[in-house]
C-alpha cells in the first residue's frame, strides 16, 4: 500500500499548467527572434533552463527560467557602451518584450526581464553564446558586468540521471520541493537538484529503486542532507561544476528535523502516514483504510473539522524568506518572546496577550507586492471538547492579535502572497500551559 501511497504522490506533484507556460515561452520566443533576428520562430534562440529545463519543477512552479540568445554582434555593442551597458541592454530586451505584451507587467531585475502573468513569472535571461558551449548573460548590479552560466550541461546531467533510475531522480527532486514549500523555508531549485544528485551518486543502489524503497530512501535522504555543513557557502553544481550557492543553511536542520520524524517508521508503524503527511502536506493523501488517529476520531464524531489549507488557496512556491515571533504580554507590557520561551522551556501560561508580528520579509525588502494571510490553528482534546479547532486562513496585517485562552498545542501559520502565488510562509508553536510539548 505504502508504495502506491508514494507513486500517487509524485503523480500529483507534476505540472498541470505546462501548456499554458509553452504558450507564453514561444510567444516571448517569436517576439525577440522578430526583434533581433528578423524571423518569427517560436523555436529558434529560446531555451528553458532552470527547474523546468531539468524536468525537476512540481506543480505551483511560479518561474521559468528562460536564456534567449542574441546575436554575437550586439555583445560588442552593448560591452562598449558609455554607461552600464548590461543595464541597456535589459532595457531593450523589456522594451520588446513589451511590444508582445503592452498590458502586462514587464521589469528589469538585476540579470532578467521578469514578465509577470497570473501565477507564473517569466524571467528571461539575454545571453551569448561562448565557444565552449556556455553561455555569458548582463548583471547590472554594482556599474554592469558579465557573467558566465551552463545550464545546458545541468539540464543533461539531470537528463541523464532521469533516464538512469527510471524517473526517480525527477521524483525525489520533486518531493525534496514539495517537503521545502510544505515547512516553508527557501532552498534554490538547484541546489535541490545537485544535492538530490550528489546523494544519488553516494548510494547507488538507489539508481535501480521503486515505490517499494522510498521509505528507505527518505531516511538516507535526510540523514545525508542533516550531515552536511549549513555553513559550507557553496556546492558544485550538477554537470557544470559551477558554484550554487546556500546563503543560509537552513535546509540542514529542517533535514534534521525531518529524519528525526521518520527515522524509526516502519510500513507498520500506527503513525507512518501522519508523520509522512507532516513532512509533505496534504498531497501526501492518507489511505481511507487506515485508522485515523484518537483525538482525529474523537473530531469528526464531534463537529466537523473545517481546516483550511494553503494549497486548497493557493499555488505554492517558496521562493522568499519570512520569519514571524510572538510577543507574550501581560496587562499590555512585554513580558518576553515566545520563541524565547519555548527555547528556555517555560511554559505559556493561560490569559496572556499574543502579538504575532513579522521579523524578516524578503518580499518587502526587495520592495515586491505582497499580501498577507494568517492561520490559527488550536489542537488537543480541549479544543475538540470546545469546538475550537479553528483553522480559518484570513488575509490580514503584519502584526495579529490573540489571546492564550485553554491549554494545547496551538501553533499559528503566516503566508505571503505575490501574484497569485503563495511564496513565503512561516509558523510558530504556541503550547499553551504546556510544561513540554513536541514540535510539530
Amino acid at each position: 500500500m505504502l508504495n502506491e501511497v508514494f507513486e500517487s504522490f509524485a503523480d500529483s506533484l507534476q505540472i498541470s499548467n505546462i501548456e499554458d507556460i509553452d504558450t507564453k515561452f514561444k510567444s516571448i520566443t517569436k517576439r525577440l527572434n522578430t526583434s533581433y533576428f528578423g524571423t518569427k520562430s517560436e523555436e529558434d534562440h529560446g531555451y528553458k533552463v532552470g527547474s523546468l529545463g531539468r524536468n525537476t519543477a512540481i506543480k505551483g512552479v511560479s518561474d521559468l527560467d528562460m536564456l534567449f540568445v542574441l546575436p554575437d554582434e550586439l555583445y560588442t555593442k552593448y560591452n562598449n557602451y558609455e554607461g552600464n551597458g548590461q543595464s541597456a541592454l535589459l532595457q531593450s530586451v523589456k522594451t520588446e518584450i513589451k511590444k508582445r505584451y503592452p498590458n502586462t507587467i514587464v521589469r528589469g531585475d538585476g540579470q532578467v526581464v521578469v514578465v509577470t502573468f497570473l501565477n507564473y513569472e517569466v524571467e528571461v535571461c539575454p545571453a551569448f553564446e561562448e565557444k565552449d558551449g556556455s553561455y555569458k548573460y548582463p548583471d547590472t548590479n554594482n556599474g554592469g558586468k558579465w557573467k558566465r552560466t551552463d545550464p545546458m550541461v545541468e539540464i543533461g546531467e539531470s537528463e541523464y540521471m532521469i533516464e538512469l533510475t527510471d524517473h526517480h531522480f525527477k521524483y525525489v527532486c520533486q518531493m525534496v520541493r514539495a517537503w521545502k514549500n510544505h515547512i516553508g523555508f527557501k532552498m534554490g531549485g538547484l541546489l535541490v537538484d545537485t544535492l538530490v544528485h550528489k546523494f544519488f551518486k553516494k548510494h547507488p543502489k538507489y539508481e535501480s529503486t521503486t515505490f517499494n524503497d522510498y521509505l528507505s530512501l527518505l531516511k538516507d535522504l535526510f540523514s545525508y542532507l542533516k550531515g552536511l555543513n549549513p555553513d559550507q557557502k557553496y556546492w558544485s553544481a550538477l554537470g557544470s561544476k559551477q558554484q550554487v550557492y546556500n546563503k543560509d543553511g537552513v535546509f540542514v536542520s529542517k533535514a534534521e528535523e525531518a529524519y528525526s520524524k521518520i527515522k524509526d517508521l516502519t510500513e507498520e508503524s500506527k503513525d507512518l502516514y501522519d508523520k509522512l503527511q507532516e513532512l509533505f502536506g496534504k498531497d501526501f493523501s492518507i489511505p481511507e483504510t487506515v485508522q485515523k488517529s484518537a483525538e482525529s476520531r474523537f473530531a469528526m464524531a464531534s463537529y466537523t473539522d473545517n481546516q483550511k489549507f494553503i494549497e486548497n488557496l493557493f499555488p505554492v512556491d517558496i521562493r522568499y524568506s519570512l520569519k514571524i515571533d510572538c510577543e507574550v504580554k501581560q496587562n499590555g507590557f512585554r513580558e518576553i518572546l515566545l520563541r524565547t520561551l519555548i527555547k528556555q522551556r517555560k511554559p505559556l501560561l493561560i490569559n496572556k496577550e499574543l502579538a504575532l508580528f513579522i521579523t524578516k520579509n524578503e518580499l518587502a525588502e526587495k520592495e515586491l507586492s505582497f499580501d498577507i494571510y494568517w492561520k490559527v490553528r488550536n489542537r488537543g482534546q480541549e479544543a475538540i471538547k470546545r469546538k475550537m479547532l479553528r483553522g480559518d486562513i484570513v488575509k490580514g496585517k503584519e502584526i495579529k492579535i490573540e489571546r492564550t485562552s485553554f491549554r494545547g498545542g496551538h501553533y499559528v501559520e503566516c503566508y505571503l502572497i505575490h501574484n497569485g502565488v503563495c511564496v513565503a510562509r512561516d509558523s510558530i508553536d504556541v503550547p499553551i500551559a504546556m510544561e513540554s510539548y513536541t514540535p510539530r
